[in-house]
């Protein structure tokens, strides 16, 4: 057949896919030998239609006619007889190894007669080589990473097994193109056309002359003029017009069908109701989001199929990769270089899921056959941790969360069972059983500080647990009933599933009501795989379908965009985003992975392959150690303390039993704590003996002998967002505090409440008296406002408004008579607190690559002189001058381990004392907010606590500056020291470092 004959034979394929024709496809697939239709050729294999598959098979090659059709063909009966084994059908199996293994047993005698002998055997699994045989679809997945290599290796097949490159409606649009010729050429061409037949030349009445001229012309259309191309912006049908000039060269290009003549203008009035085709088509056109990851950057060759991805929650040029052979593999994306490798020892096995755990310490892998194994840091490497025989058949997939402040490790399997285990020891927590099928997979979520997790089962059985022995909350039904996976994005839920007749969905889930909000369109339908999709950004859903990656807008159900990666994505790509979601790893045929980037990424890729230089380095020093900021220091200028007795902690104790530390003040006069608990309840330790707060001697827990508690109102719905704030007075006797509700005066000395003024909302966020006089406080409120008033006679004095969200921080200045606030809005304001007016504004700059969230904090303290004040961010600490709110000095976490939980001055202002998200504590030099010291979790915390408790606020003694505190997440309290030897912090400055 010529080259175009073989064009126009791919162009009907397409055309038989696209009008659902699949058989009619295949059959020409098969008649031509033009393309090996791998996708379909996998399903035949994954649903074990045996003849089906050989069938397809033998039409572009034999048994005998190279190593590796035999290898091929001798695969696919092999499992055809193992699972005819499997289900007792003797007779069966008997059948195929005298008629379709025979033929192999000329070159291999042995191993035919060692098949013959599985006959004998009750159980197949009792052959040595067997033994860890598993169910049949886990076999059949094994066998086609066997099968694509050699297929590709085979020179009959080489060349067969992509499709090419053609635009969507290829075949359509060249009716098109001739329809408009034909159309061009009549007398009196209607504006309207109506085509009644293909049959025939299309001609418009009254146009038989110039019809009649049609045969004095070349039969080739090459010499022809054709019609311009139309507007790319629109796919809306143009109407041409009587002789309108028409100048472009047709298919010159070598001759090829599939090249694009660049004039298309639909005159047949049904094409016009192609509202798919025309919407896919302008997507495809449409630039992808200007931040969403889509450039190519990075193209690793890992080999073998991979099966499961995820970047490290730190360093996001780790990307740990699961593949279908079991092995387990660490890739620096930056550097292009593999850094670590396992290789499970029973071959059948394959990866099921990999995952780095929250913190990054740690990551798990779920295998194809009941095993679930963790692996830790061990100096430059990785070692496994722990091995542990999780479910009976296949563990489906894993999760890490937090089950009572432990983290935890959960695992799904085909038992029909969910377990969570202990990450640290192994130790089994709980068992979750209520699914009547196979558990597919999870999706551990966090609602109001409880941790809860989504199950779904093969059939789309969907269930809600909380980590307790009380058995599912609820149990939804997907909108397929069938395999389906969840994602968060924006504090919503979407689901991705595909049904077993190869239909996909893609769908925003309503979790309180458990139905669908929206349905995205355009997603292909007759592949059993299911579509791989996350969100990113917040913004966007991207899922890998059709060789693509297409992308929604989350409020919009049509198709934004689409990516193709230079090309070359296997048909349903993997795909996985960095935590910071500026890089995209996708799957790509021929065992290789794609690493897109937006410019964010990019910087990011080349700044990390600099920084890193020998990317082993990145196993070899702890992940806390790699980069501490902006001021360019060096890992070894930060003294770690890892010993407890560099440094002297001591855990307040309490008998009341509270939760999550929210706010932590020292009293003025140094002698005691007071904390805020998220749960309302205020404790108060007092130094009763020393009169201030020494180590050597532990403080009690102030109660009166009423037996009061101090406990705010929350709000009547669970829901809401609180922010709890309070504030003592100078003298240490009042007490103002709120939790969300009513603002309360308390007597700090009976624990009496004084007065309760205004309720919510809008709630007060934050609190401060003023200083020249106790009975006027500043309020902050979750409106934007500052309310300044007097709680003594209830009369509001002023109220200051200038931000645009609420307010999370206040300070006053006596010596500059100023107030400075600051909002969630990043937001810094200058008020005077004599004429209550608006002096200057500025903006807390936001590092490149760090996305605030609405629920981020800026905070403001004074220094002792008031000059200036420290701005406390999740992603910075800066120096403002006070008067002028120009910065001074900043210090950003860029590649640091987590984001920033709360810090405050030393008392004298020489240090900044500052508690990270992953527990961490940094000593930073307040001359230029370069860290000096670092103290580990283990430092400071018992071993049975420093796991799984992290900071959450910190408080500086008012008197002593070597002494701070912390608020911790278990609602504990812990003072902190340097050694008794040393007697204070050895922070040098930056020139001496």
């Amino acid at each position: 057949m010529s080259s175009l004959g073989k064009d126009l034979m791919f162009l009907i394929m397409q055309f038989c896919d696209e009008e659902n024709l699949k058989k009619t496809a295949h059959m020409l697939e098969q008649e031509s030998g033009y393309f090996f239709n791998m996708k379909y050729f996998e399903e035949l294999v994954l649903d074990g239609n045996w003849d089906e598959a050989e069938k397809y098979l033998s039409s572009f090659t034999v048994v005998e006619d190279n190593k590796y059709s035999t290898k091929i063909y001798f695969e696919i009966r092999k499992q055809k007889y193992l699972e005819a084994l499997d289900k007792h059908e003797f007779s069966t199996a008997l059948d195929i190894l005298k008629k379709d293994l025979k033929v192999f047993a000329q070159s291999n005698e042995e191993l035919y007669k060692e098949m013959a002998q599985l006959l004998a055997l009750d159980d197949l699994r009792e052959n040595d080589s067997l033994a860890l045989y598993g169910d049949a679809l886990t076999a059949r997945k094994g066998l086609l990473g066997d099968l694509q290599s050699v297929i590709e290796a085979n020179p009959l097949l080489q060349g067969k097994t992509r499709f090419p490159q053609i635009k969507k409606s290829r075949l359509r649009r060249l009716i098109n193109q001739s329809l408009n010729w034909q159309h061009v050429l009549c007398t009196r061409p209607h504006s309207q056309p109506h085509i009644d037949t293909l049959f025939t030349d299309h001609k418009c009445p009254g146009s038989d002359n110039m019809q009649a001229q049609l045969s004095s012309l070349p039969p080739s259309p090459v010499a022809a003029e054709w019609p311009r191309e139309r507007d790319s912006s629109t796919d809306i049908p143009v109407t041409i017009r009587n002789h309108e000039a028409l100048s472009d060269q047709a298919l010159a290009e070598e001759g090829r069908l599939f090249v694009d003549v660049r004039s298309t203008e639909h005159i047949i009035e049904e094409e016009v109701s192609q509202t798919v085709i025309s919407t896919r088509c302008q997507a495809s056109r449409n630039e992808p989001p200007i931040d969403f990851p889509s450039t190519v950057e990075r193209v690793l060759d890992i080999g073998l199929l991979m099966t499961s991805m995820d970047f490290h929650p730190v360093h996001e040029a780790l990307l740990l990769v699961g593949k279908l052979s079991g092995e387990v593999e660490i890739w620096d994306v930056a550097a292009h270089k593999k850094l670590f490798r396992r290789e499970f020892l029973v071959k059948s096995l394959m990866v099921n899921r990999v995952l780095w755990s929250l913190d990054g310490s740690l990551f798990g892998v779920a295998y194809s056959q009941n095993e679930l194994h963790l692996y830790d840091k061990n100096g430059n490497s990785f070692q496994k941790k722990l091995e542990i025989d999780a479910h009976i058949g296949s563990v489906n997939d894993l999760a890490f969360s937090k089950a009572d402040k432990i983290p935890v490790v959960i695992s799904c399997g085909d038992d029909k069972l969910i377990k969570v285990w202990v990450a640290a020891t192994g130790a089994k927590l709980y068992t979750f059983e209520g699914h009547e099928d196979p558990v597919y997979s999870l999706c551990p979520g966090l609602k109001r500080n409880i941790h809860f997790l989504f199950s779904i089962s093969i059939s789309g059985e969907i269930k809600v647990w909380l980590f307790d022995n009380e058995g599912s909350r609820v149990t939804y039904c997907a909108p397929g009933s069938c395999r389906t996976r969840m994602a968060y994005g924006s504090k919503r839920v979407f689901m991705c599933g595909t049904v077993e007749d190869g239909e996909s969905y893609l769908v925003e889930w309503n979790g309180n009501e458990g139905s669908v909000v929206r349905n995205y369109q355009l997603l292909s339908k007759g592949s059993s795989a299911v579509v791989q999709f996350n969100t990113c950004l917040d913004r966007f859903l991207a899922a890998g379908d059709e060789h693509v990656i297409k992308i929604w807008d989350m409020d919009s159900d049509e198709l934004l965009a689409v990516v193709d990666a230079d090309g070359g994505l296997q048909a349903r790509p993997r795909i996985c985003f960095s935590k910071k979601e500026n890089l995209l790893a996708v799957s790509a045929v021929d065992g290789r992975i794609k690493i897109l980037a937006n410019d964010s990424g990019r910087r990011f890729l080349q700044e990390a392959a600099f920084d890193f230089g020998d990317s082993a380095k990145c196993l070899t020093e702890p992940f806390s150690n790699l980069s501490v900021g902006s001021n360019n220091m060096e890992a070894t200028n930060v003294s770690k303390i890892v010993e407890v007795s560099r440094c002297q902690s001591m855990l307040l104790a309490s008998e009341v039993k509270t939760n999550l530390i929210r706010r932590l003040v020292y009293t003025h006069t140094g002698s005691g704590i007071l904390a805020l608990a998220e749960d309302g309840t205020h404790l108060l330790w007092r130094w009763a003996k020393s009169g201030e707060a020494m180590m050597k001697c532990a403080p009690r827990l102030w109660q009166p002998r009423s037996g009061l508690l101090m406990t705010n109102d929350l709000p009547d719905e669970s829901g809401d967002v609180v922010t709890p704030c309070l504030s003592l007075s100078k003298n240490d006797s009042y007490l103002i505090s709120s939790s969300g509700r009513m603002i309360t005066l308390y007597n700090l000395l009976g624990f009496k409440n004084m007065r309760s003024v205004m309720p919510s909302p809008p709630a007060a966020t934050c609190l401060l008296f003023y200083p020249p006089d106790n009975n006027i406080i500043a309020i902050g409120m979750d409106d934007s406002t500052i309310l300044i008033y007097n709680i003594r006679v209830d009369e509001r004095i002023s109220k200051l408004e200038g931000h645009s969200k609420r307010i999370s921080g206040l300070a006053f200045s006596t010596n500059l008579n100023v107030l400075v606030s600051c909002g969630v809005d990043t937001q810094i304001v200058l008020w005077d607190s004599i004429t209550w007016e608006k002096k200057k504004s500025t903006v807390l700059q936001i590092s490149v690559g760090w996305l605030a969230s609405d629920l981020s904090e800026t905070n403001v303290e004074l220094d002792k002189d008031q000059q200036h004040f420290l701005a406390v961010h999740e992603t910075q600490l800066a120096i403002y001058e006070t008067a002028t709110l120009r910065r001074v000095k900043q210090w950003t976490i860029a590649n640091f381990c987590t984001r920033i939980s709360h810090a405050t001055y030393s008392c004298d202002s020489r240090v900044v004392y500052a508690a990270m998200r992953d527990g961490i504590i940094l000593i930073l030099g307040a001359a230029d907010l370069a860290p000096r010291l670092e103290i580990d979790p283990s430092s400071y915390l018992p071993p049975h606590l420093s796991c799984y408790v992290d900071p959450v606020v910190v408080a500086a003694h008012p008197r002593k500056p070597e002494q701070f505190a912390l608020g911790l997440s278990n609602g504990g309290v812990v003072v902190i020291e340097p050694e008794e030897s040393q007697g204070r912090w050895t922070i040098k400055n930056h020139l001496e470092s």
